[in-house]
């Protein structure tokens, strides 16, 4: 995949196909260790030894839409490829964790690209699903949480289109103001 934002989305898509009702995303970016991590924290159904084992199989997938489950495979081998690691740890009942880590200057480290547009996706598949974003970049940090934008909006839907447009701005400005202080 050309942008690491898509990355997540496949994998926060396996999150709710997971039965989770909170997902935690989580990006560090450290220029001075020169680090890049994505942490990707589920409350879901979790998974037993057997398909933790099998999960980073490219032919392996729990869907019956497909016959090949690309997603954390690819994800796993970019990492590798970037001189980086990847490691997923989950439980039955428990949930799954699941953590990426890039070097940061490595040349064939795909951009971050446009996160704005995986949260807004990823709400507008499943809004009965909460999110909490975390953008570390040096010493600087931003977060949102859709607990705390629902409890403000007061029963306007979290998908109306002002809401949804409002929400892709903030993350994006937010992150501009965080690289750039």
């Amino acid at each position: 995949m050309k942008e690491l934002a898509l990355h997540i989305l496949d994998i926060a898509q396996n999150s709710i196909r997971a039965e989770a009702t909170l997902i935690e995303i989580t990006i560090k970016e450290d220029i001075t260790k020169d680090i890049f991590s994505i942490e990707i924290k589920d409350n879901g159904i979790g998974m037993d030894e057997e398909t933790l084992k099998r999960v980073e199989d490219p032919f392996f997938t729990t869907r019956n839409t497909r016959k090949i489950g690309l997603g954390v495979s690819l994800l796993k081998t970019a990492a590798l490829q970037c001189e980086g690691s990847f490691n997923i740890l989950s439980k039955k009942r428990m949930g799954t964790i699941l953590t990426v880590v890039f070097k940061h200057s490595h040349i064939d480290r795909a951009p971050l690209g446009s996160i704005e547009d995986t949260i807004v996706t990823l709400l507008m598949m499943e809004k009965e699903v909460d999110y909490i974003y975390n953008h570390h970049y040096n010493n600087n940090s931003f977060s949102f949480n859709t607990k705390e934008v629902k409890a403000i909006l007061q029963g306007l839907p979290i998908t109306d289109i002002k809401v949804i447009d409002w929400i892709k701005r903030h993350v994006a400005d937010e992150i501009k103001d965080i690289v750039n202080s």
